[in-house]
């Protein structure tokens, strides 16, 4: 699904973000990017969102080598992809079933495809009852939830969560974690950076640890300061 080969990023200045990725996710798979704060994973997810162009390396998603997309092909490329993010970025003007019907909107759903979808995305993530209220009415857990439900709304192959939990108490983290793990055992193949070393430590996942840039860690149902 994923592949990172002999992958680098070198940043104006001579700051080198990465050097010599090698990595492969597989298909399904519930994978953590873990590392300290300047490690390299924000780099590791733009290269993946297409952001930002490796210096050197190939990035290989769904048998595509994204390094060589036009920018006519990313955002078709990127509809791949669901995001999740620390801070929700949910559109304060509108209500969430709105902000969610906007993601599907973007790639020109029809409307029949957005009224079927939007509330069955909705009650995944138990806010059926919320859809007219707007981001500034919901608590932070509430919030994130509507972002996944926007994330997932388009039927992405990939998830990528940065921080997903980070602005959140522990027992809210621990709903957005498991909303997280549904959508994953349903197929689809998730991409979370986090510090949250006691969600890391719980879920026994995948660890990919990132350390100044290079891989110091790749381990199958690892934890977060496992060397």
């Amino acid at each position: 699904m994923i592949e990172f080969k002999n992958v680098s990023k070198v940043y104006v200045n001579d700051v080198l973000a990465l050097s010599s990725i090698n990595i492969q996710i597989e298909k399904g798979e519930f994978v953590f990017l873990v590392g300290p704060s300047g490690a390299g994973k924000s780099t590791f997810i733009k290269l993946l969102m297409k952001e930002i162009d490796p210096t050197s390396g190939t990035i290989i998603v769904s048998d595509t080598d994204i390094t060589t997309l036009t920018r006519k092909q990313i955002p078709y490329y990127r509809r791949k992809i669901g995001m999740i993010f620390q801070d929700f970025r949910l559109i304060p003007t509108l209500n969430i079933y709105e902000n969610v019907a906007f993601a599907m909107r973007i790639v020109e759903a029809s409307h029949k495809e957005v009224k079927k979808r939007v509330p069955l995305v909705l009650s995944m993530v138990g806010l059926s009852d919320k859809y007219k209220a707007f981001p500034n009415q919901l608590s932070g857990g509430e919030q994130q939830r509507v972002a996944i439900a926007r994330a997932i709304v388009n039927n992405p192959a990939i998830l990528i969560a940065d921080e997903p939990t980070g602005n959140l108490d522990p027992d809210t983290a621990h709903e957005i974690m498991t909303i997280i793990s549904d959508i994953n055992r349903a197929g689809t193949t998730v991409l979370m950076a986090t510090h949250a070393k006691n969600i890391v430590n719980d879920m026994k996942k995948r660890v990919i640890a990132i350390d100044n840039g290079a891989l110091s860690r790749d381990e199958q149902r690892g934890g977060y300061d496992e060397a």
